[in-house]
């Protein structure tokens, strides 16, 4: 620790630095060591491991974090090969997963090969959009009626206002959302491949600053005013879409539900139905009946750089289960799965490492294209988790695999 470290540390030990001001005195990296000291100094521990980190603060600082001390390692796993026969995402795959909890990662596996054997998932994107509502207050409501035909009528030239501060991405929907002298607009935004809620802001709140020079009787409360809505489950998210509308199926054979997954359609559909649904409803649950969306939502979103709050409406969702035959057709909806491969964590050293497994590190080609290649391998991800655990519930095989792979119990 040179001279200058050593100084600035026991400055902040003493008070007359705050950590966020250490930036200021010190390079980025020689920012990081020395928050890093002085926190053990101040608190008497040792973290060694948090500081034996491959960030580099220089690319993250004024980006990723602030007041940075080092990094967080987690076990990262691969399952696969899943195969996937989507209209991006063709051909078989390995997907990074991570996660502390044993036998997510084994378990998601066994349904991958499920999935594979019986010739794997059939997808398609119903809706891709970031929305973002800013809420504007009127005097009465006389003037609200005056200000949704003048959001009408000038629609075009909201979408040119909002374009204009972004070489990337597109306005491509206004809707109006009416509560008394209260007016949302959901902007929705064609944000290519980046996940986009900064892209939306930026180009909604351009849109704010003119709606209120242009009809003045409206003033912008928020430029988010929760019917985005984000980091929050609701209703709009899960009937109209943000980020991607996925939908993800197969048919599982009779012979590999024998052989892999040791049941039948029969068994895994009752499941479905009792446990999915009908418990779902019975809970008050609107948006999430489903098994597990959310440990292969949170899993691969932390191994790939997402927003991690996002899981929240990004794991929203729905399982459908039919029996055909001897056969099993299951399918998962993901409402609004917000991601993208490029822009905040994507850029991280570990995080473009685990996207470039599945091929779609950095923007694609045509541009939107590796996101929606990444959206359509998620889905079949989550799909292979779903399949296994309700054939492991059919069985009752749940708490067994977690005690062997969970708590490192032999049964």
């Amino acid at each position: 620790m040179n001279d200058k470290i050593t100084e600035i540390v026991e400055k902040i030990v003493t008070g007359e630095i705050k950590l966020h001001e250490v930036d200021n005195y010190l390079e980025a990296n020689a920012a990081m060591v020395a928050r890093r000291i002085a926190l053990e100094k101040i608190l008497n521990i040792s973290l060694p491991s948090i500081g034996s980190t491959i960030l580099d603060y220089s690319e993250i600082k004024n980006r990723n974090a602030e007041n940075v001390i080092g990094g967080i390692q987690v076990p990262v796993g691969v399952i696969g090969p899943l195969k996937v026969n989507g209209d991006y995402a063709q051909g078989e795959f390995y997907v990074p997963m991570a996660t502390t909890e044993g036998a997510l990662i084994a378990s998601t596996n066994r349904g991958a090969k499920a999935i594979t054997d019986s010739g794997g998932t059939n997808t398609k994107i119903i809706f891709d959009g970031m929305a973002r509502s800013p809420l504007f207050y009127l005097k009465s409501i006389a003037d609200v009626k005056e200000f949704l035909e003048w959001i009408e009528e000038n629609q075009d030239r909201i979408k040119e206002t909002a374009n204009l501060t972004t070489v990337h991405g597109k306005l491509i929907e206004i809707k109006p959302f009416i509560l008394g002298n209260n007016v949302w607009i959901r902007l929705v935004f064609d944000t290519g491949d980046a996940m986009g809620m900064n892209m939306a802001t930026i180009a909604s709140e351009n849109v704010c600053s003119m709606i209120e020079r242009e009809f003045q009787r409206a003033k912008c409360v928020a430029v988010s005013g929760n019917m985005c809505t984000d980091k929050k489950q609701s209703m709009v998210n899960s009937l109209l879409g943000r980020g991607k509308t996925v939908v993800a199926e197969a048919i599982i054979k009779e012979e590999v539900l024998k052989k892999t997954l040791h049941t039948t359609a029969e068994k895994i559909h009752d499941v479905n139905l009792r446990k999915n649904l009908l418990g779902s409803a019975r809970a008050g649950n609107s948006y999430q009946f489903n098994a597990h969306f959310a440990n292969v939502i949170a899993a691969i979103f932390l191994a790939t750089g997402q927003d991690m709050a996002q899981v929240v409406e990004s794991s929203s969702g729905y399982t459908w289960t039919e029996v055909r035959g001897s056969d099993l057709y299951i399918t998962v909806t993901l409402t609004s799965l917000e991601i993208g491969t490029v822009g905040g964590g994507t850029r991280l050293p570990t995080q473009i490492e685990a996207l470039s497994i599945m091929g779609v590190g950095g923007g694609g080609n045509p541009p939107g294209s590796n996101a929606k290649k990444f959206a359509e391998i998620i889905a079949s991800a989550v799909l292979s988790a779903e399949l296994n655990l309700l054939s492991a519930l059919a069985n009752k095989e749940l708490g067994r695999a977690h005690k062997a792979l969970g708590r490192n119990i032999k049964t």
